[in-house]
């Protein structure tokens, strides 16, 4: 799914009037009669409903009228507040104000009044809120300053009523870019937004304030968004589904790739084991857990399907550059390397993964303390000889950077995007609504996952499942994409059988298949 700026949704929507013909009246008509049979659907009985149209002066504003002609068509009691003075609505705008009037004027019910100035609406208040359902088309997703006047006064009018609230577009006040209130912004239960989403729609706390979302087509031609290039999307289950191939009836292990995973370290058995078993449980073939000698005993009881593969200690319990050559000798065979969890960052476990970085030949997931053995010396990554997907949460991310978390989480998009391109890799930035970003400048936003996950090993669990795809064969785009999706739909489907909070990570890795197998239906 598309997910577009606010410029680039008005120039498409310049292109379609002025380059391609479609009169932007059409558009508007479009939109409205969409919006209005989603309505319809979401609402139950409307005809029950006095339903308020909340209207601005501009082209939102047009859309809540054809909404508004189309209610009153139904019968439905409807009364327009135009926020503003008849003589400032221009355009498609007043063409359809004056078809909603005509209306109005053959209707006993429905009605429209002027609210010019903070006084008219003061005095309106109590009529306004005396509503069963509240449109919201008051403005648009041009909002780039914050609301003020009467217009901040309408918005907490509606959020302070009990009715529900259906926004046009995007809520009003919502920044349409970066999914921040600008002040204040509606708090819908629905919004219909046309063509695309826009990427406030879907960023927190956009999210929150969009409620359910229905994108509508009026009617933009694909080829006039496929020349803007669109570089932010938003992963859907058909994605996902499409990564996944049926498996031949006769086919064996070795059909399905072997991981390497190299990890732990004294306290930390447990990161590289749940790694491990996730792999396993994503359909891997066959994993190697390659561990220090000494924790080998402690792991083994930990991991019954995947094999261990004992290594020398450099210092008791840590991995060490000293079983670098031994290392890449066990990768000979193998299809994906899964390295850091739980690693440790001693100096020697430092060289080592840096080594590893360098002369691996297969594609790697470089997670937890393995990215912390790097966070000084990123420009290793320039030297890889293989595709290297990075899965940092926010902490990682900052020591990746040389910047507070703070920061990270203020442009998360932008900072993760920076990041792939600059070093040619594959950043899962982690957490709410995790981050794909590519190197060729494409990013994606995952819409699963709960606070649930907010709880040790869920990270080792989403290593070990991309790289279990990767060894699968899946190429390091649909190994990321698809990881990080049923990652977040594992715990989907956890919160909504046992609870929102108290799973764990070994609960995540036995909802594995059974996601898989939801997803692909």
């Amino acid at each position: 799914m598309f997910l577009v700026t606010a410029n680039q949704m008005q120039e498409m929507d310049k292109k379609t009037i002025e380059s391609f013909g479609i009169p932007g009246l059409v558009l508007m008509e479009n939109a409205g009669r969409g919006a209005f049979e989603y309505l319809i659907r979401k609402f139950k009985e409307p005809k029950t409903k006095k339903i308020a149209v909340l209207a601005g002066s501009g082209n939102n504003g047009g859309d809540g009228f054809v909404i508004a002609r189309y209610l009153m068509e139904k019968g439905i009691i409807v009364t327009i507040f135009l926020l503003s003075s008849k003589d400032k609505v221009t355009g498609d705008a007043r063409t359809n104000l004056n078809l909603a009037k005509k209306l109005c004027d053959r209707s006993c019910n429905s009605s429209i009044f002027e609210i010019p100035d903070a006084n008219t609406f003061k005095k309106q208040k109590s009529l306004i809120l005396n509503h069963d359902l509240f449109i919201d088309a008051i403005l648009g997703t041009g909002l780039n300053s914050e609301v003020k006047g009467f217009f901040k006064d309408a918005i907490e009018l509606i959020n302070s009523s009990q009715s529900p609230v259906f926004a046009v577009d995007i809520p009003s006040g919502l920044h349409s870019d970066t999914g921040q209130p600008l002040g204040v912004a509606v708090k819908a239960d629905a919004t219909s937004t046309f063509a695309f989403a826009k990427v406030g729609h879907i960023l927190y706390p956009g999210n929150n304030y969009t409620g359910d979302l229905e994108i509508i087509d009026i009617g933009i031609p694909k080829f006039i968004a496929q020349e803007k290039e669109i570089k932010l999307f938003l992963i859907e289950k058909k994605d996902i589904a499409a990564c996944f191939s049926p498996r031949k009836f006769q086919s064996h292990k070795g059909d399905y790739g072997h991981l390497q995973v190299i990890g732990g370290s004294t306290g930390k058995t447990g990161a590289v084991s749940l790694c491990a078993n996730a792999a396993m449980r994503c359909g891997t073939g066959l994993v190697t857990l390659g561990i220090a000698k000494s924790l080998n005993p402690s792991v083994e009881p930990q991991v019954i399907e995947p094999m261990t593969y004992p290594l020398p200690d450099s210092e008791k319990g840590f991995l060490s550059d000293n079983c670098f050559e031994q290392i890449l000798s066990l990768l000979k065979d193998k299809q994906a390397l899964a390295l850091g969890p739980g690693i440790g960052t001693n100096d020697g476990t430092k060289k080592l993964v840096q080594s590893l970085i360098e002369k691996c030949e297969v594609p790697m997931v470089i997670d937890a303390d393995a990215i912390n053995c790097i966070a000084k010396n990123t420009e290793v990554l320039k030297k890889k000889n293989s595709p290297a997907i990075l899965t940092p949460h926010p902490g990682e991310m900052a020591r990746l950077c040389n910047m507070s978390t703070t920061e990270i989480q203020a442009d998360r998009i932008g900072i993760a995007s920076k990041f792939a391109k600059n070093h040619d890799v594959i950043l899962i930035l982690k957490g709410a609504q995790t981050i794909i970003s590519l190197p060729d400048g494409r990013s994606y936003i995952c819409p699963t996952g709960n606070p649930g996950m907010a709880s040790g090993g869920m990270g080792d669990v989403l290593t070990g499942i991309i790289a279990g795809f990767c060894a699968q064969g899946f190429s390091p785009e649909n190994a990321s994409l698809a990881g990080v999706f049923l990652h977040g739909m594992c715990a989907d489907i956890l919160s909504k059988n046992i609870g929102g909070f108290g799973f764990v990570a070994t609960d995540m890795i036995q909802m594995i298949p059974k996601t898989i197998n939801q997803c692909l239906l």
